[in-house]
Parts: structure tokens; sequence; C-alpha cells
């Protein structure tokens, strides 16, 4: 589902009537499953590994 699509919905309905509560509900559904398709991406990427001896990135330039 389009959270642009649900959050317009949901603000056109009144806020008393029931088709602002579904659009209301529909929109946290649609929020909750963009956040756990976020995770699940956020998941399948690889670990950093650090590299023993590598000096690049290793020290910040504070003086620069």
């Amino acid at each position: 589902m389009d959270v642009s699509a649900a959050v317009s919905a949901a603000s056109a309905a009144s806020p008393g009537s029931v088709q602002g509560q579904a659009s209301l509900l529909m929109l946290k559904k649609a929020m909750e499953l963009q956040k756990a398709n976020a995770a699940q991406l956020l998941q399948t990427l690889p670990q950093a590994t650090p590299t023993p001896g590598a000096t690049v990135g290793g020290t910040i330039n504070t003086y620069a």
C-alpha cells in the first residue's frame, strides 16, 4: 500500500467518523509494513569487517 495515498485518505476523512478511523488504521498498517520491509533490507546488508593494519579512516584530522 502506498503511504502517501493512505495519508491523503486519512486526512480527508473526518476524525470521528468510521471512515476516518478506518483510514487511520490503514495508515498505521502501511507504516508498520514499511518499517518491517526496511528492517528486513537492513538485515540483508553485509557487515563491515575491519582489516587488520588498515590505516585509512582510522584517524580524524581535526585541524583541517
